[in-house]
């Protein structure tokens, strides 16, 4: 390993709490469902048994119903709001009796974990029969997608609350809250006692988070109900994109194991409907990329973000569409000041650079565009994507996010919210890798 991966696993052992890894000290105190599978990748290289019990004891968490919960409460720890007496997963019948938990998820990248981890394991007839035990429940976390969160049928799946995008306070939002206008809540922030305000989503952001809950709530987190009441119904391209690269990696890895054959089928014919609507729905023309479609005002939302490209990991537009893609993201996203890839378009008016989603670049995002990059042989783009993520963490360290403005990092402060970040050091040691 090279000094900087040596930095990078030390982070992630820093970060391990006897059966799950923090995403970072005192910001992120528990276990996070996406997260956690990034950190599986990197802890792979050096100690897959760790791996192994990171996925089992999310998977542990696992509803009755087959969804799986973005934290997953270990501990009383009350350093995080709102945490487990807020969210009150208990209110849905078939939620885990023995993990408390929060009621909405994050995006399915479970699946493409397996694979990645297969493909580093040394042993790989041993990491089989691990997969073996484990794939049938990201199997049936799909299945809950397509059986509860498709209304329409057509293979894209909603998500009711911002968080469960990952991308928390993303501008796109900002339409959302405009059709809102929830009460003014009491309650005690802890993010900001650990980073920077300016860095974090503003107090009235966080009401119409907590309304969002509460209607979610008012209804025991029942899926009909909620897409019948939500204000916020949005099929989204990032969210949409990981399950159908999870589900072409979970074809690839039942093929391994053998038989599965009903299983096989079932997730190609969900591939076939998943790729047909989403091309031809949430591809925006106007914008030269994807987009995220409300399904409560029923319009797609018109702007760019580096989720708008991440379909190219998935396998998703054609070489022509894909090109398209690439010219928009460097015309929009890559000139030579800044680093790529910006979390939201960097010549929109919201676009603030400093502020969680809403301009910095991602670690996990840039892993994920690296990745497709790749899948469609744009070489060049892809090192640069990989040269960029290099560098700004040599300058400043493991942070969460990163300025994207080039000049930012030459006094090496341009890493914001919470330092020593588990899925930064996980990734980084991937892509180094390769």
């Amino acid at each position: 390993m090279t000094a900087l991966q040596e930095k990078a696993k030390d982070v992630l052992i820093n970060n391990w709490r006897e059966k799950f890894t923090i995403p970072c000290a005192n910001l992120y105190p528990f276990q996070w469902k996406w997260d956690s599978g990034f950190i599986a990748i990197g802890l792979s290289y050096f100690d897959i048994e760790k791996a192994k019990i990171e996925l089992n004891t999310l998977l542990d968490a696992q509803w009755g119903n087959g969804f799986i919960p973005h934290i997953v409460f270990h501990t009383d720890n009350d350093s995080y709001f709102p945490g487990a007496k807020f969210h009150r997963s208990d209110l849905h019948p078939l939620a885990s009796k023995t993990h408390k938990s929060t009621g909405m998820t994050q995006p399915p990248v479970l699946g493409f974990v397996l694979e990645k981890m297969y493909q580093i394991a040394a042993n790989k007839n041993e990491f089989l029969s691990y997969i073996e035990s484990v794939i049938d429940k990201v199997y049936f976390n799909h299945e809950y997608f397509y059986n509860n969160r498709d209304p329409k049928n057509e293979g894209l799946v909603y998500i009711y609350h911002n968080w469960e995008s990952g991308t928390d306070n993303s501008p796109i939002w900002d339409d959302i809250w405009e059709t809102m206008n929830p009460p003014e809540y009491e309650f005690e922030r802890r993010d900001t006692t650990h980073v920077d305000a300016s860095e974090r989503p503003s107090k009235r952001e966080y009401d119409h988070y907590l309304h969002i809950i509460e209607i979610a709530k008012k209804h025991n987190y029942d899926d009909v109900k909620i897409a019948k009441h939500s204000p916020f119904l949005i099929q989204d391209p990032l969210f949409n994109a990981m399950l159908i690269k999870s589900n072409e990696s979970l074809i690839n890895l039942y093929k391994l194991i053998g038989n599965n054959l009903a299983k096989i089928q079932q997730l190609e014919n969900w591939q076939v409907k998943a790729k047909n609507s989403f091309n031809a729905k949430l591809f925006d023309e106007n914008i030269g990329a994807y987009s995220h479609y409300d399904l409560r005002n029923e319009k797609l939302l018109p702007y760019l973000s580096s989720s708008s490209f991440s379909p190219i990991f998935a396998n998703i537009p054609d070489q022509n569409r894909a090109n398209q893609m690439v010219e928009t993201m460097l015309q929009k996203f890559g000139n030579e000041n800044q680093y790529l890839c910006a979390s939201f378009d960097p010549t929109h008016q919201r676009f603030n650079p400093k502020k969680y989603w809403r301009g910095p670049v991602w670690i996990n995002l840039n892993w994920i565009l690296y990745n497709g990059l790749k899948n469609y042989e744009f070489d060049a783009i892809a090192q640069r994507v990989k040269s960029d993520t290099i560098a700004i963490i040599e300058k400043n360290g493991f942070y969460e996010y990163f300025d994207s403005r080039k000049e930012k990092h030459e006094t090496g402060a341009a890493g914001y919210g919470g330092n020593d970040f588990s899925w930064s050091a996980a990734l980084l040691i991937d892509m180094l890798e390769n």
